[in-house]
């Protein structure tokens, strides 16, 4: 499959890579065609990576993910035509975080609205998924750092892409555990809970981790 990636950071390296071990055809996109991490990247990919904007990433991606920081991604979904995006699956991973104040970062929206409800009202036809925005970058494409069960997250509008999202993170990157909590709006849940995963990260002096819900 071809994939879409809006990003070059360290979320778009690791779930390119993962996509492309997995024998798909990745297209990392930037704000340049000429991004030096995109370019690196590729280098050490092979025959199956490229890079390109973000107007080429969205218009080569069958699925697109959006890694990019949390800042920036309204404006990242500007650079592609609509058509290009219209109908397709947007697995949203970004967080709205604000460093300019230093540590711990602040969320720019949060409460009232996210960044995914935000992403959506933006592109009303593009299918929206909230997903692996609560655990870090490697356990995002790689679960099985974790020994013993813990859950991923997944939220949005339409349930069919939700449905594809839920079998992209189970079959290819062995999700065991996905929890379904609804519609887009339950985004602000997910994005709220940054604050409580660096206040972890603290504690407990490390990245890998991540939640268990028991009932």
């Amino acid at each position: 499959m071809n994939i879409g990636m809006l990003g070059t950071g360290m979320v778009g390296q690791a779930i390119g890579s993962r996509l492309v071990e997995l024998g798909h055809n990745v297209m990392m996109g930037s704000r340049s065609a000429a991004n030096e991490n995109a370019r690196a990247w590729v280098r050490s990919r092979g025959q199956l990576a490229s890079h390109g904007t973000f107007a080429e990433a969205a218009a080569f991606g069958e699925i697109l993910f959006n890694c990019t920081a949390g800042r920036g991604s309204l404006s990242a979904l500007e650079f592609p035509r609509r058509s290009d995006l219209n109908g397709k699956i947007l697995v949203d991973l970004a967080n709205p975080l604000d460093f300019s104040r230093g540590m711990p970062p602040t969320l720019t929206v949060c409460n009232v609205d996210s960044l995914g409800e935000q992403i959506q009202r933006a592109h009303p036809l593009l299918r929206v998924v909230k997903a692996l925005n609560t655990v870090n970058v490697e356990l995002m494409a790689h679960p099985e750092l974790l020994h013993g069960p813990h859950d991923a997250f997944i939220c949005g509008n339409d349930l069919e892409a939700k449905a594809e999202a839920t079998r992209i993170l189970n079959e290819w990157f062995g999700w065991k555990s996905v929890i379904d909590l609804g519609d887009i709006s339950n985004s602000r849940g997910l994005e709220m809970a940054l604050p409580l995963w660096i206040s972890l990260q603290k504690k407990l002096g490390t990245n890998i981790f991540n939640f268990k819900i028991v009932k």
